[in-house]
């Protein structure tokens, strides 16, 4: 990493570390920055807390924002190596159908009544079950692209899954069962606990860990096989790593948070235009502004209206425009430096 780059990313960092402590003065009970500070350190050294202050700052709001933060992270990571994988600028982390696969597993737990560890943990096992169908029917479907066959087969195993969720969201009770469908597919951690960040956190750590520990065999994976045999690296055999962590992490997500769009296809390209092209550049600066990103989101997203907003909707309001503004920056081209 070079010496501009390096000092980007601390830059982003710090932009990170803002984001944090003012997102955690934010709500219905305001706190002060100076008191979180304080309540944070007095708890580190087994000082004594007001009570009130430590139940919502430690049991509410930083639980919040540390899941905010992972789910945004974990998204833009994901997105940004699917991206350099696919040598595609419009994939996302959906591509192979894990969303939608994570999803009509949740919605099949609200349809029985689950509790919502039993939702989300049926959410994450149908969300690693698709991509293994997706890998399933590629190998099947073999050809001369075989990126290209296992995109198309994604694209088919996630729409049967999106008409199964439909299906669905027919069959369900429309006073009591419906609205929460609706509102976890838009996309929500309202609610989310601290036990919900330690069960994901784990997972999400390995994944992104393995993308990081791969970011020079993704880079060179970007210039093509042929180059990246001439190095000495087994191509497909990286690029299944690549998409099992990629896949994990996404998965890990949606179980959780529902499916929230925008994040892994916009944040990437933020990045590349701070950093470059690079992925061993761009990895690092991706996850620090997707967990920017999705606090200041999630922030809005519950204190701009008297009613939670769901957090798709509002990736949706800022991503399109600024993907916009982003291609109209590029002129369309996407370019490798």
């Amino acid at each position: 990493m070079n010496t501009r780059a390096g000092l980007v990313t601390s830059g982003l960092a710090a932009i990170f570390l803002l984001t944090v402590l003012v997102a955690a003065t934010i709500g219905p009970y305001q706190i002060p920055p100076l008191d979180i500070v304080t309540a944070i350190l007095g708890r580190l050294a087994g000082s004594p807390v007001d009570a009130t202050l430590d139940t919502v700052l430690m049991q509410i709001r930083l639980p919040r924002v540390a899941a905010a933060a992972l789910v945004g992270a974990a998204l833009a990571g994901a997105g940004a190596a699917y991206q350099t994988l696919f040598r595609n600028p419009l994939v996302s982390p959906d591509i192979l159908g894990v969303s939608t696969g994570a999803g009509l597993g949740a919605v099949f737990g609200i349809l029985l009544g689950l509790p919502v560890m039993a939702i989300q943990l049926l959410g994450f096992v149908t969300g690693l079950a698709t991509v293994s169908i997706v890998a399933f029917l590629a190998r099947i479907l073999r050809s001369q692209n075989d990126i290209f066959v296992l995109v198309l087969s994604g694209i088919v195993v996630g729409s049967l899954a999106s008409a199964a969720i439909s299906l669905i969201k027919i069959l369900a009770d429309p006073y009591q069962q419906l609205p929460a469908i609706t509102f976890w597919l838009l996309g929500s951690i309202a609610g989310i606990k601290l036990v919900d960040v330690a069960a994901i956190a784990p997972l999400i750590a390995l994944g992104l860990a393995i993308l990081v520990a791969f970011r020079w065999h993704i880079g060179v994976l970007s210039l093509g096989d042929d180059e990246a045999r001439a190095l000495g690296i087994d191509a497909a055999r990286v690029r299944l790593v690549i998409i099992v962590a990629a896949t994990l992490v996404t998965a890990s997500v949606v179980a959780v948070s529902g499916v929230i769009g925008w994040v892994g296809l916009m944040v990437p390209h933020m990045a590349r235009m701070i950093v470059g092209e690079r992925f061993d550049r761009m990895l690092p600066a991706t996850l620090l502004l997707g967990a920017s990103f999705m606090i200041i989101v999630d922030t809005l997203a519950r204190s701009m209206a008297k009613i939670e907003v769901p957090l798709g909707v509002l990736t949706a309001v800022v991503g399109a425009p600024t993907f916009v503004w982003l291609l109209a920056r590029s002129r369309g081209v996407w370019v490798r430096r």
